[in-house]
């Protein structure tokens, strides 16, 4: 498959690192010579410094013969200009936009994407994709990290193990003996930085983060097992009014339980926008980092606060303050993935990653066939695949003890005629099953053929 991505910056980066291990053509285009010097050093893509909306750059990186072209610039306008070009000059089969502004999403206007008009057949927006994970973290206090599979019958949900946490130093093959009707499995664990698929033989320990794969009528069972409680959120303070957190107060309001919002904002004109955007929630105008500014806004009454402004500092210095007057809950916006390692000292419970979850969205609607749904794990380092049995497929007909599964991947669920089953060795897979896969990246492309599936566009 030949992929051309345009914009080289973390989500074109960790794109190219994706596609580039899975045996595709991926030619990397941006218009700093610097961005794409970085790449085609440390991946195995091509790359051309030039400007990706002009017709003769996108020549040399072969547009006329490729089969998908990804516009990840910085510039929404670039954006819709390169899929236009790619359209009507080259005649590429797939166009994947990312976009920002919000005005270009109003549903009102989805007239506008149809071939005859700007042809773009998948529209990103990193701002909605980083609220809704926002909306997902607020909903499961607990977790570091969440993601719904199978039309929400279905989580994931990352857990860090106490010391008193009743699991630790039980083996996982008894741990499944012990709670025989839990329908849950612990499909990944990071130790000392280092990710890894557990074997049952496999002991948890305090410190580790685990993944599990849980029907999500299981879920609540699942928090207290690993001993962890899940309180409903009723206060929330959001810093940063831009379009996340905007966006995320709206839905808030909107939502079927009532949570009391503030949000501080310090630009005044963007205060205002919010203040007149939003019927129920307080606006103050102010620095998400002044102590007496959080404690106006009764921080110490919050249950979480929320750091979605676009400096990474700003978010965990705030997350830090808030943690240090009696905030419970934390979470920050990180672009930075080098500046996690601050989260354990200051006291931050959980962070959202924008190029993460900005990839997961674009995997989803690349990875066509039988895959329904794709979630991005850590830096890149894993994904977590819904993808629906066929009857082509070398899985079907089979028990799930004699499939040559990849050592790094895991089967967390199988969704039978509507049923939620944990799989043992004596399941049988059949046509139509929807399976919940957990694999390291290395092996996405095995996993893949196991399904019969590759990247290919209808």
């Amino acid at each position: 498959m030949k992929i051309i991505i345009c914009g080289a910056g973390q989500v074109g980066w960790q794109l190219a690192r994706h596609l580039s291990t899975e045996n595709n053509s991926v030619t990397v285009i941006d218009s700093k010579g610097s961005l794409v010097r970085r790449i085609t050093d440390t991946l195995d893509v091509n790359g051309i410094a030039g400007f990706a909306s002009h017709p003769d750059v996108l020549e040399r990186a072969g547009a006329r013969d490729a089969d998908m072209i990804i516009a990840a610039t910085f510039s929404d306008e670039v954006n819709m200009v390169i899929c236009q070009v790619a359209h009507s000059v080259f005649d590429i089969p797939r166009k994947v936009a990312r976009l920002r502004s919000q005005s270009y999403l109003n549903s009102e206007y989805s007239d506008l994407y149809r071939r005859e008009h700007l042809p773009i057949d998948v529209i990103i927006s990193p701002e909605r994709e980083v609220a809704e994970a926002a909306l997902r973290r607020l909903a499961a206090p607990a977790a570091f990290d969440t993601e719904s599979f199978a039309d929400d019958r279905v989580q994931l949900i990352g857990l860090t193990l106490d010391e008193d946490c009743a699991v630790v130093n039980t083996p996982l093959r008894q741990l499944s003996e012990l709670f025989s009707t839990l329908r849950a499995v612990v499909v990944g664990v990071r130790r000392d930085g280092k990710l890894f698929v557990p074997h049952p033989n496999d002991q948890l320990f305090a410190g580790d983060q685990t993944y599990l794969v849980a029907a999500t009528e299981d879920v609540p069972r699942t928090y207290e097992i690993f001993g962890k409680k899940n309180p409903n959120t009723n206060r929330a303070i959001i810093v940063g009014g831009g379009n996340v957190g905007l966006y995320v107060a709206t839905k808030l309001e909107k939502g079927a339980r009532r949570i009391h919002t503030k949000v501080i904002e310090k630009n005044r004109s963007q205060a205002e926008t919010a203040a007149d955007s939003l019927n129920r929630t307080v606006v103050l105008h102010g620095d998400g980092l002044d102590m007496d500014l959080l404690e106006e806004a009764n921080i110490s009454k919050a249950d979480a606060l929320l750091a979605v402004t676009d400096d990474d500092k700003t978010n965990l210095l705030s997350c830090a303050r808030a943690k240090a007057l009696g905030c419970p809950l934390t979470i920050a916006l990180i672009n930075d993935p080098s500046l996690t390692t601050l989260m354990a000292p200051l006291g931050i419970d959980a962070f959202i990653n924008p190029r993460a979850t900005t990839v997961s969205s674009i995997l989803r609607h690349i990875r066509h066939g039988s895959v329904r749904k794709v979630h991005s794990v850590g830096d890149a380092e894993a994904e977590v695949i819904e993808a629906q049995v066929m009857g082509t497929s070398p899985l079907s007909g089979e028990l799930v003890r004699d499939i040559d599964w990849p050592e790094s991947a895991m089967v967390g669920a199988v969704i039978k005629r509507g049923e939620i089953l944990v799989p043992k060795g004596d399941t049988r897979i059949e046509e139509g099953d929807v399976l919940v896969v957990f694999a390291l990246t290395s092996d996405i492309p095995v996993i893949e053929k196991l399904f019969q599936v590759n990247i290919e566009f209808f």
